[in-house]
């Protein structure tokens, strides 16, 4: 009986052993399935390489906003072209200038008083067409010693000028008359240039005209007006 139950006692520890090497066994299976579960870092890998053509497309998109923005530049140069063809326009309305051929030109004395001297110069449109006398004219006097001297201009401000055929423009010589007989200045001739003109005419200096007190450089010339 002894022995028997050894025997049975024997039996249950050996179950008991092998029931245990089991249950390690199931947990080292466990084990690996964790291990098994912790894959998906991979995969959040490449979800982030997914990412990189997102990237590349904010990229893409960037070079879309600089070609737009290449028509808007033309589109200025375009407007910009337009003014200046306007501005051209604009010029060839303008009143031609009178040329020298087309004036009737003369001087006069025209002095106030004893002491004022001034000199009248008259420019009278005989041309067929309507033309701009607007500035100042350009005036040398003419000494007897054949030598001329620049007239310097005076402080005043040019009027448009506009002359129709027939219209007068006028514009004077300002100087101080000497009253004591002293003059070193013996003015001959007046040389006239239109404004914008090149061609000049020559005018004798008006008789009546008192003498220059000091030197031509303090003879003035002012811009032309109209006598209306």
């Amino acid at each position: 009986m002894k022995h028997t139950r050894i025997t049975a006692l024997a039996a249950i520890g050996l179950a008991a052993t092998l029931s245990l090497t089991a249950c390690s066994g199931d947990g080292s299976g466990k084990d690996s399935s964790a291990k098994g579960a912790s894959t998906p870092p991979s995969v959040a890998s490449s979800s982030s390489s997914d990412s990189d053509p997102k990237s590349g497309g904010s990229s893409d998109s960037g070079d879309a906003t600089a070609n737009d923005t290449k028509p808007d530049s033309g589109g200025q140069d375009t407007q910009a072209g337009t003014g200046s063809t306007n501005g051209t326009a604009k010029s060839s309305n303008k009143v031609p200038f009178c040329k020298t051929e087309d004036l009737a030109i003369d001087a006069t004395n025209a002095a106030p008083d004893k002491t004022s001297g001034r000199i009248d110069i008259t420019m009278i449109n005989r041309g067929s067409t309507t033309c701009s006398a607007t500035g100042f004219a350009g005036v040398d006097i003419k000494d007897a010693d054949h030598t001329s001297s620049p007239i310097e201009r005076g402080p005043a401000q040019p009027r448009i000028t506009v002359l129709k055929p027939g219209d007068a423009a006028i514009f004077d010589l300002a100087y101080t008359i000497d009253t004591t007989g002293n003059s070193l200045a013996s003015p001959t001739n007046i040389l006239v240039t239109p404004p914008n003109e090149t061609h000049t005419v020559s005018l004798e200096w008006p008789a009546a005209a008192g003498q220059i007190k000091g030197a031509y450089t303090d003879v003035q010339v002012y811009p032309t007006h109209t006598t209306k």
